[in-house]
């Protein structure tokens, strides 16, 4: 079953999660998401694998959160998904896929339940 990682190579987190997988005789599909952003549609479906809210994927203390105003308790989710397709830095990550689950690499084994 193909296995994707939505990866930041910055991130320690992501880094570790991708060893992880490779570590396991994996090779998943690498996608840069800050290069290579999801659409609304691919993140309604991350959400969905996830069994998340957009909220609940957001990071909070990146500098494009109160630029975007995302601190508004009225904030509403379709507000935070037109965000995070503008601004992507957005998105918690990693966020591994295999088949139709998915999961946070956060901590990094979290990632294995799915597999």
């Amino acid at each position: 079953m193909p296995i994707t990682i939505y990866h930041n190579p910055r991130c320690s987190k992501s880094r570790q999660t991708l060893a992880l997988l490779e570590k396991r005789g994996l090779e998943p599909k690498v996608i840069e998401y800050l290069v290579t952003p999801p659409t609304e549609a691919e993140l309604k479906r991350l959400l969905k694998l996830l069994g998340l809210q957009p909220r609940e994927l957001l990071r909070t203390k990146e500098d494009e959160y109160k630029q975007a105003k995302l601190d508004r308790p009225d904030v509403t989710d379709a507000e935070i998904l037109r965000a995070m397709v503008k601004y992507p830095r957005l998105i918690e990550r990693p966020i591994v896929v295999s088949g139709n689950k998915a999961a946070l690499g956060r901590p990094p084994e979290n990632v294995l339940k799915i597999l």
